[in-house]
C-alpha cells in the first residue's frame, strides 16, 4: 500500500492493480519501423558541479537500457532531445554515446537499426550567423556519426530561428547535408512545445507554409530521404502531411499524444515511429506492433490504449520536461540504481506528476518489477515528506 498525492492537494491510499507485461522479442517481423529515443543514465558518484560541467555518464546502465530496447525488436534513435541534447548533455558526451552505442549495436545478435542525431550544438549560437557556418557545424557532427556507422537524423537546430532564417537558407543548408550524406537521412521537425527556441522552424510561423518548404526539400531528392520525424502534436496535420510525401519516404511520428492511431493508419497511409515514449513503454509498444503485424487490431489497441494517458501525462506542458518521466520509469523498473539526471533535470517535475505517472504506468502494465517499483516510489515519497 502506498500513499500518493493528488492534483487537488490530498493524499490517498493506492494499491497496485495492473498485470505487468513481460518484455520479450517479437515473434514475427514487424510491419512498422519503430525507433525508441532513449535517455542517458547519470553517474551521480562521479558528477561534479552538475550545472556547469559535462555530465558523468553511467555507461554500463546507459547501454544496458538500449540493449533492452533492441531485445524487444525496437530500433534506437540515439543522442536526440530525449537524451537531453542542449538540456544537460553536450555534443562531446553525445559523440561518445553514439560511438559506444554503435559498437554495442554491431555486436547485438538482432543487428538493430540505430539512427543518430546530428545538430549544431557544439558551436555557440553567436558563431552561427549564416548558412555556411550552420552547414559546417552540422557537417562536423554528421562526419562523426557516419564514421561510427550511424544513420543520420538531421536534428532541428536553434541556429535557424536565432537568425530568423528564410526558407531559402533552410533549403541551402539542408540540400547540402542531404545530398552529401552516405545514406538516406531522417529529417527532424520538432515543435516549439518541445523546445521554445525552435518556434518558426522552416522559416515560417504558419505550419502550412512551413510544410510546403520541407515537402519541396524532400521532393528535390527523395531517394536521399529515408523519412521525416514530425513532433507537432497535431494528428490532423501529420495525416495530411504524410499523404503528400513521395513514395518510399516514411513519416516517423513523434506525436506522443496520438501515436496509436497514427501508427495504425487510416487504411491508405500510416506512420512509422520515432518516439521518446517508446523508451518508457517498450513492452507494450513491441507487443502491440507485433499484433499489428498479425493484423490483430483488437490486441494492438488493447495494448496501446492504456499507454496513451500515461504518455500524455509524461509529455504534458511544459512538454520539454518529458525526459524526467522517461528516466523515472527506467528507475522504477530497475534499469538504473538512482533517479538522478544530467544537470539535476529530475527536479523539472513535481511529486504529484510522478505519482500520476506511477498510477498510469501501473494501469498500462508497465511496472514490470512491481515490488521494486513500490519500494522506489516510497523512497521518492519520503524525500518529499510523504510517509
Amino acid at each position: 500500500m502506498l500513499t500518493l498525492p493528488t492534483d487537488d492537494h490530498r493524499l490517498e491510499p493506492y494499491r497496485l492493480r495492473g498485470a505487468p507485461l513481460v518484455p520479450r522479442a517479437p515473434r514475427i517481423p514487424l510491419t512498422r519501423t519503430a525507433f525508441a529515443a532513449a535517455h542517458v543514465v547519470s553517474d551521480p558518484l562521479s558528477e561534479r558541479n552538475p550545472w556547469d560541467t559535462r555530465p558523468a555518464v553511467d555507461w554500463d546502465a546507459t547501454l544496458a537500457f538500449r540493449i533492452g530496447l533492441w531485445d524487444q525488436g525496437l530500433g534506437l534513435a540515439e543522442a536526440m532531445d530525449t537524451a537531453q541534447r542542449g538540456m544537460g548533455v553536450d555534443w562531446l558526451t553525445a559523440k561518445e554515446l553514439i560511438e559506444r552505442t554503435m559498437r554495442a549495436a554491431k555486436a547485438h545478435p538482432m543487428k538493430p537499426r540505430v539512427a543518430c542525431g546530428a545538430g549544431t550544438d557544439h558551436v555557440p549560437l553567436s558563431d552561427l550567423r549564416d548558412a555556411a557556418a550552420i552547414t559546417a557545424a552540422y557537417e562536423t557532427q554528421a562526419e562523426a556519426i557516419e564514421a561510427a556507422g550511424g544513420q543520420l537524423i538531421l536534428m532541428a537546430s536553434r541556429a535557424f530561428p536565432a537568425i530568423a532564417a528564410s526558407p531559402e537558407t533552410y533549403a541551402a543548408v539542408y540540400r547540402r547535408l542531404i545530398d552529401g550524406a552516405r545514406e538516406p537521412v531522417i529529417l527532424h521537425w520538432l515543435g516549439d512545445m518541445f523546445d521554445p527556441a525552435l518556434k518558426g522552424y522552416w522559416g515560417s510561423g504558419n505550419v502550412e507554409a512551413a510544410s510546403d518548404v520541407v515537402l519541396d526539400l524532400i521532393a528535390a531528392n527523395p531517394s536521399k530521404v529515408d523519412g521525416i520525424k514530425i513532433s507537432l502534436l497535431d494528428q490532423a496535420h501529420e495525416e495530411a502531411f504524410r499523404a503528400r510525401l513521395p513514395a518510399g519516404v516514411r513519416l516517423y511520428t513523434g506525436d506522443d499524444f496520438n501515436y496509436a492511431d497514427l501508427i495504425a493508419g487510416d487504411g491508405r497511409h500510416h506512420s512509422h515511429a520515432l518516439l521518446g515514449i517508446f523508451a518508457a513503454i517498450a513492452p507494450a509498444a513491441s507487443q502491440a506492433l507485433e499484433a499489428l503485424a498479425r493484423n490483430d487490431m483488437a490486441t494492438y489497441h488493447a495494448l496501446l490504449a492504456p499507454t496513451v494517458p500515461l504518455s500524455r501525462e509524461i509529455f504534458r506542458a511544459p512538454t520539454r520536461f518529458y525526459k524526467a518521466g522517461i528516466a523515472f520509469l527506467s528507475w522504477l523498473n530497475g534499469y538504473q540504481r538512482h533517479f538522478i539526471m544530467p544537470a539535476g533535470f529530475q527536479s523539472s517535475r513535481d511529486i504529484t506528476h510522478y505519482a500520476a505517472v506511477f498510477r498510469l504506468a501501473d494501469a498500462a502494465g508497465l511496472l514490470t518489477k512491481p515490488d521494486l517499483a513500490v519500494e522506489r516510489m516510497k523512497t521518492l515519497l519520503a524525500l518529499h515528506g510523504i510517509d
